[in-house]
């Protein structure tokens, strides 16, 4: 591993969204959701992303100078028009126009259409946590991962979940997962490492199981979660079929590639999001007293016996939120093979590799 610092890896990742034409609020905005993401430890999200980025932007598929708008506007909904921007700017955009709403009265929702991939779900809805609302986060992703229960064939995509509750005193409850057993994500890093996957995350092309992880990123067909229908992978598979209707029907994005019309794949890029604030204030009469039976709720959880000492109950979040404090004051680990696709990056955009 190499370790980096935030703002060295900051830096490079602004110089190489500027270099593609990004605006400065753009460029800026994608690398804090970036580097947040990596220093929460959610390595899939993060930088990890940039080479596909790369590939995506030199492809036409985002546009560096998106003229990210609203649509529709009513008092508790909106609809933004992303202009086949990165995900991020306009996914900040739609999660502080929900939480304006949702302080004026109590609930707010911004969808995004014509977007692309946005990082972490999680980042979104901690955002609303942070300002002592409960935020959920949902995105369709760029193409069909997922192989639905009794199937073979990838129809929906890893379709991320997430949501966010401040507490008073503690850390927010922040829950963010794909609704596959695994993220895309975590298939590539195992490729970058050489190392085999688990059974029961991916699958070839007859449906069964699959731990080679060079096959398996070319074949992308992952489980949903719960890996099969014993255990519970028609869960999974709900989830993800809840996340696309209100990210992709919502907004009149494609169905994980899929053009909603004829079925077929899709090489125009239109991703969707959906963005939710709540005022918990709204119900109990103040964010103090919601705050306060988060922290009951969260030490009940950690009081619970656990199997081994040495590995109590955690709380959703609570990796995160100790991988930011350790990684903050220690740097990110990088797998050279990163370091090198980042390099690889730099040196196409015209940019000095500074890692």
């Amino acid at each position: 591993m190499i370790t980096v610092s935030a703002d060295l890896l900051s830096a490079q990742l602004d110089s190489v969204f500027r270099a593609w034409g990004f605006s400065q609020d753009h460029a800026q905005t994608c690398t804090q959701v970036m580097v947040e993401t990596d220093l929460r430890g959610i390595d899939s999200h993060g930088a990890g992303m940039l080479s596909a980025y790369d590939a995506w932007w030199r492809d036409g598929k985002i546009n560096s100078r998106a003229d990210i708008r609203v649509v529709r506007d009513l008092p508790g909904l909106c609809a933004i028009d992303a202009d086949c921007c990165l995900g991020h700017p306009p996914a900040i955009m739609a999660m502080e126009l929900a939480m304006e709403k949702a302080r004026q009265q109590g609930v707010g929702v911004a969808v995004v259409g014509r977007s692309n991939h946005f990082g972490a779900a999680g980042y979104y809805a901690q955002m609303a946590a942070e300002q002592g609302l409960i935020g959920i986060a949902t995105s369709s992703t760029p193409g069909p991962l997922m192989v639905p229960t009794f199937g073979r064939q990838p129809r929906l995509g890893s379709n991320p979940l997430a949501f966010a509750a401040p507490a008073q005193k503690g850390k927010p409850i922040v829950v963010d997962i794909a609704t596959t057993t695994v993220a895309f994500g975590k298939v590539t890093i195992a490729r970058r490492a050489g190392k085999a996957l688990p059974e029961g995350w991916s699958l070839d092309e007859e449906g069964r199981p699959l731990t080679d992880s060079e096959r398996a990123y070319q074949t992308r067909a992952i489980t949903p979660l719960g890996g099969d229908r014993t255990l519970g992978s028609h869960k999974g598979y709900g989830l993800a079929v809840m996340v696309e209707v209100l990210s992709s029907v919502m907004t009149g994005a494609l169905l994980s590639g899929h053009v909603p019309q004829t079925g077929e794949l899709s090489d125009t890029p239109n991703i969707g999001h959906f963005l939710m604030a709540l005022d918990p204030a709204g119900t109990r009469g103040s964010g103090a007293a919601f705050g306060i039976d988060i922290d009951h709720l969260t030490t009940l959880l950690r009081a619970t016996k656990p199997i081994d000492p040495a590995q109590p109950v955690l709380v959703p979040g609570d990796p995160e939120h100790e991988a930011s404090a350790r990684r903050r004051v220690e740097g990110i680990p990088m797998l050279p093979a990163l370091v090198q696709e980042i390099r690889d990056v730099a040196e196409r955009s015209g940019v000095p590799f500074l890692l």
